[in-house]
């Protein structure tokens, strides 16, 4: 039985490695790889894999590390901020989506109420993994498509435990008012003992494992808890994925997740690969081929329905219209969850084995079409928003938003109020510089506006927005959001149309600095490396380098444009050196001038410490007394015969000639 698995593992990982590796050159995404590497090995295909029970409990295993991971990444804290998000737009999301998917069920397949409703509950979830890894990927946690998208997400998995207590019901069993209510009750108690646990029973425990300082027993404990949550939620007619992501919750409270998700990160990444490897393998390609033209249209309708049901709830949440499709799209397939209420419909009756292939076939394809429509979904977005019908939605929010200032004249623009945005618009406002603000958030506007700030909803991309603004007399600015495809747009608009306009770019990485220069930005500021420029400067503050010399450094690199750290060519920085004044030192009793110590060596001193005064870039009038510590700056080749001069007053006669001569 060990060998078994062990060559079954040995064929999955094979072939999807070489799947993957293939597909990379082509930049698909390794789910892909995984899904199509499932194809390839399972019954339908190759046959490599002929039994897939076995492996089918592998991915469930993958489904509970994954989730667990997922918890570790969420925090009960972060669900009130986005309570909004979360209830508000996930409830409607979901309620659309069942709604929808259960009427064209009902009207166009001639199906029954209650297997309408089901096959509504299992369309209206999308894949939390592959969403969240590609939003993590792309840096899109804090946009505000990213966190609808993430709302939304959350709730879809909450509303799994939901749709496992509605089966029964819809296939007439356990329909009884003490029976549900028995659940929902058993539903509340897990609910409350995971907040008992993550405030109280968990950080201790973790506490007393950590003094142990065996890293052995701190992962034993962290999988038999996800496991034993896991095991507990399952015995109480809930899901196991639901226990393990609750239990990730409970760890995610204490001070110890970040060491938890560094040690169950591998776990993860290998289970879930089985996962989507298992979807792969239970796809039929004879029944796809057969229902090829059926497929197509429910891949089609899917994409549609859940398009427009997740656009709808994030539009009336606040979002533009282009950020509200772009959301849409993201969530416009089939989850893994729906997998999970798949199979335990069928169970129950509530999915035929014909209607399962079927539905395997489309969730197949839905999945893999996800990773595309995701990349293309900014310029997809921007054009599904320029449909008169959809731009007339953006427009009328003005009318509640306030209208556009008139007569503006040198101000700054800032497009993006977000982090960067809101501290440039503190310190315009302090140093009286005029300026205005264009967001799309309308809830962010709303807020921002009862402050009393100078900020107006729109798309930055709108050449009319922009010039209602004052794009023409302004005399800065500032494109301050994440989207880089939108920022290209923004700077290319604001160059066409105001050829002296200085236009400061904001992006999140240096490859993308170029494209920007060359399409009209006057300086763009990528934020890995003024991260990296933060980080130098502090380390060498630390160790005591003249401010000026840091300032030289920072100045270097800043410099054309990053292009120093972009080739990674630092600029060549001169050594330096620290020596002591004795008593018989030649310098002892002089001044800097009558030594002439950079005359005759081509060395500096930037600074000299006295006891406990430091004395920053020494006039030539400054007095060398015993007991001075010198720091110098210059060439290595020159350190040896500066510090001999020091102590003696001469120097190597070939170097003092080459210093005079230059």
């Amino acid at each position: 039985m060990i060998v078994d698995y062990l060559y079954l593992l040995i064929a999955i990982f094979g072939v999807s490695g070489i799947t993957i590796y293939f597909l990379g050159k082509v930049r698909i995404p390794s789910i892909v790889g995984f899904l199509m590497g499932g194809i390839i090995i399972g019954p339908s295909c190759l046959n490599i894999v002929t039994h897939t029970q076995e492996i089918e409990v592998l991915a469930e295993i993958g489904v509970i590390i994954l989730m667990f991971t997922i918890g570790l990444e969420f925090s009960l804290g972060n669900l009130l901020k986005m309570r909004t998000l979360v209830f508000g737009g996930g409830a409607l999301q979901i309620l659309l989506s069942v709604s929808v998917a259960a009427a064209l069920s009902s009207f166009l397949l001639s199906e029954p109420f209650p297997k309408a409703v089901f096959l509504g509950m299992v369309l209206s979830l999308s894949s939390t993994a592959i969403v969240f890894k590609m939003i993590m990927d792309r840096g899109e946690m804090h946009t505000p498509y990213g966190k609808t998208t993430i709302g939304v997400l959350i709730f879809q998995d909450l509303c799994v435990v939901l749709y496992m207590l509605l089966i029964p019901i819809l296939v007439g069993k356990d329909t009884s008012p003490a029976v549900f209510a028995l659940t929902i009750l058993k539903a509340c108690i897990v609910v409350g003992g995971v907040l008992f646990s993550a405030r109280w029973v968990i950080p201790w425990l973790l506490r007393e494992i950590v003094r142990t300082r065996s890293r052995e027993l701190f992962i034993v404990a962290i999988i038999v808890l996800c496991l034993g949550t896991a095991a507990l939620t399952s015995m109480l007619g809930l899901s196991l994925a639901l226990g393990a992501f609750l239990a990730g919750v409970i760890i995610s409270e204490s001070e110890y997740s970040s060491q938890t998700v560094s040690d169950i990160l591998p776990l993860k990444e290998s289970f879930s690969a089985l996962f989507f490897i298992s979807i792969g393998m239970l796809l039929n390609l004879d029944a796809l081929v057969r229902n090829m033209g059926t497929v197509s249209i429910i891949v089609l309708t899917i994409g549609v329905v859940k398009l427009v049901t997740a656009a709808v709830p994030a539009y009336l949440t606040g979002q533009s219209v282009r950020n509200s499709v772009r959301s849409g799209l993201y969530l416009s397939h089939i989850g893994e969850f729906s997998f999970v209420i798949a199979v335990a419909g069928r169970q129950a009756g509530l999915m035929a084995d014909d209607t399962y292939q079927i539905f395997l076939s489309a969730a197949v394809l839905t999945m893999m079409a996800t990773p595309f429509l995701i990349s293309g979904s900014p310029r997809l977005s921007l054009w599904i928003a320029r449909i008169p019908f959809l731009r007339a939605l953006d427009a009328g929010r003005k009318d509640h938003e306030g209208y556009y200032p008139e007569q503006l004249k040198e101000h700054v623009i800032i497009v993006g109020f977000g982090v960067n945005g809101g501290n440039l618009a503190k310190v315009l406002s302090h140093s009286k510089v005029p300026y205005v603000v264009l967001e799309l958030n309308s809830e962010t506007v709303r807020k921002a506006r009862r402050l009393g700030e100078p900020i107006y909803y729109g798309e930055g991309t709108s050449i009319t927005i922009l010039r209602k603004l004052g794009l023409q007399s302004a005399k800065a600015l500032v494109v301050a959001i994440s989207d880089a495809s939108a920022s290209r747009r923004i700077v290319k608009i604001a160059r066409t149309e105001n050829p002296y306009l200085f236009i400061l770019a904001r992006t999140r990485y240096v490859s993308e600095v170029d494209d920007l220069i060359k399409i009209g930005a006057s300086d763009v500021i990528p934020e890995e490396f003024e991260t990296s420029v933060e980080i130098f400067s502090r380390v060498l503050n630390h160790y005591h380098v003249p401010l000026e010399t840091i300032r030289e450094h920072i100045d270097a690199i800043r410099a054309d444009s990053y292009r120093a750290l972009r080739t990674v060519h630092f600029p060549r920085k001169p050594d330096m050196d620290m020596h002591a004044v004795t008593k018989t030192s030649y310098m002892a009793g002089q001044t800097l001038a009558e030594v002439g110590l950079r005359a005759r060596t081509g060395i500096t001193v930037i600074s000299i410490r006295r006891e406990d005064k430091v004395y920053e870039l020494p006039s030539p009038s400054f007095k060398i007394v015993e007991g001075d510590v010198l720091v110098l700056m210059g060439k290595r080749r020159d350190m040896e015969s500066a510090i001999a001069y020091i102590e003696t007053g001469r120097m190597d006669r070939q170097i003092q000639k080459s210093h005079t001569e230059e």
